[in-house]
């Protein structure tokens, strides 16, 4: 919880901002790196590897968005999160 906390200080917008794209975004990048690690060590476990993809497709359109709408917060969101585009 408390690193969940420390991702939005790091991304939020403004004062009480927690649900804008970039703060999505890097919640869902550090969801998806654990379930990464976890599916690394349980080969078969099919179900978290369809929760793996559907956020990655979320994550996917969230950036598209961001690339659409403010270009240089996407640029930004991208570098600090080491994601390539």
């Amino acid at each position: 919880m408390e690193s969940k906390k420390q991702i939005i200080d790091s991304f939020k917008l403004h004062e009480r901002d927690t649900g804008s794209a970039d703060v999505q975004i890097a919640l869902l990048t550090q969801r998806i790196n654990h379930l990464a690690e976890h599916l690394e060590r349980n080969k078969k476990d099919h179900s978290s590897r369809r929760g793996l993809l559907m956020m990655v497709s979320q994550r996917r359109r969230l950036l598209d968005y961001l690339r659409r709408t403010a270009y240089d917060r996407y640029v930004a969101v991208i570098q600090k999160l080491g994601l390539r585009h």
